[in-house]
């Protein structure tokens, strides 16, 4: 009876004390911008994500773009499923600018992680994200803890990588190039190129150039990048400042011109561009969506092959969105950078804290609870900015 007796007396049992963090969801619409070819996550960054507690809807097809399957994400704890039910998330990423008709069926309130593509976005996207009351972040200005950029850097490398890569196929092509190799030979000159800037994508794009044996210059206003970026790439890249006539005589002879973004903008007007080759490429890897070069025809990279370009395209060209080009290696590249960002923002137990806690991600809001906190996106509507702090602190 004693030892019945003991068994049936009750036990210590451990008792949870701390009250189990919010589960975010994510969604992942289908972009529906063909000039964004890019993903945010893989199949593999997706898994880890599930692995940390996130729950991830991903529409039906939407990773086509990379080149990956619903199964494989499927596989690693993805919920495939409708548009509606995707965008339905509390957190939805879409690089794109989103159409007004799919804010609309977004979350009150919820977190929108995009790129800032200032050129694309329009007043009526932006009257819909205000209407909506969602917080929008573009991903490519936010910093980190040491003033980084860890998404526009990793991008900006991409895209100067990519760059080179496109310009020594379309220099090479014997139908619509000039049928000649980037690099030299022994007794032929190398093709010249030309990087104006001298930041990470110029950097990515000149050591690329250089290690195909073409004769590199770069040009900035900033004399210390300069140095930094010499240092970097070995002192084999010629550098210089901008100088006007220097960099006129360097447009003059070059077969690439890869443009990076400098201030003051130098004026790449139709009287300059005549100066220039005939078939010269032009890359221009800036958000402006080609208008460093007003008089030039742009082709989008994301919209077309170089190998389809037909003989009757004007012989000189502006190519933008070169890291849409090869969308798969982004999409790795951001499904890094993602994996960390969303721990820090689980962390902070929500956006909102995420932002009063993180200087580095307020920079990166465009739109916060119905209010414009960046200047470029007030202008889109013809409103007045305020500081994302003041509603910060009152929130």
């Amino acid at each position: 009876m004693t030892s019945l007796s003991a068994s049936l007396d009750p036990q210590e049992q451990p008792v949870m004390t701390a009250a189990p963090r919010k589960l975010f969801s994510i969604g992942l619409p289908r972009c529906t911008d063909p000039g964004e070819r890019r993903f945010p996550l893989t199949p593999e960054g997706a898994g880890m994500l599930v692995e940390q507690g996130f729950q991830i809807w991903m529409q039906e097809g939407a990773a086509e773009t990379i080149h990956y399957t619903d199964n494989q994400y499927a596989s690693k704890g993805v919920r495939i499923c409708g548009r509606d039910e995707a965008l339905r998330a509390d957190i939805v990423m879409h690089l794109a600018p989103l159409q007004p008709a799919d804010i609309r069926k977004m979350r009150r309130g919820a977190l929108l992680l995009t790129l800032s593509s200032m050129c694309r976005l329009t007043a009526a996207t932006v009257r819909t994200l205000l209407e909506r009351s969602i917080i929008t972040v573009a991903i490519d200005l936010i910093h980190d803890s040491h003033g980084n950029s860890p998404f526009a850097d990793i991008l900006a490398e991409i895209d100067g990588r990519a760059a080179m890569a496109r310009a020594s196929s379309l220099l090479a092509d014997s139908v619509h190039g000039k049928g000649i190799l980037l690099g030299g030979v022994a007794g032929i000159v190398p093709c010249e190129v030309t990087v104006i800037g001298s930041g990470i994508s110029a950097c990515a794009a000149a050591r690329s150039a250089d290690g195909a044996g073409a004769l590199v210059r770069m040009f900035d206003h900033d004399v210390y990048r300069l140095r930094r970026a010499e240092r970097q790439l070995g002192g084999r890249v010629v550098t210089s400042a901008l100088h006007p006539r220097v960099l006129s005589n360097a447009l003059r002879t070059a077969d690439v011109v890869i443009y990076t973004g400098v201030n003051p903008l130098p004026v790449f007007d139709r009287e300059t561009v005549d100066l220039m080759k005939r078939g010269v490429i032009i890359f221009d890897l800036t958000s402006d969506c080609g208008r460093a070069f007003p008089s030039v025809p742009t082709i989008d990279l994301a919209l077309a092959s170089p190998l389809d370009i037909s003989l009757t395209e004007p012989s000189r060209a502006c190519y933008i969105n070169a890291g849409s080009a090869v969308a798969r290696t982004a999409a790795m590249a951001l499904s890094n950078t993602f994996i960390t960002m969303l721990r820090d923002l689980v962390d902070c137990e929500g956006v909102t804290n995420a932002l009063k806690l993180l200087p580095g991600l307020q920079c990166a809001a465009l739109t916060f609870l119905g209010k414009p906190v960046s200047a470029e996106v007030a202008r889109k509507v013809g409103m007045r900015h305020v500081d994302v702090n003041i509603y910060l602190t009152l929130s």
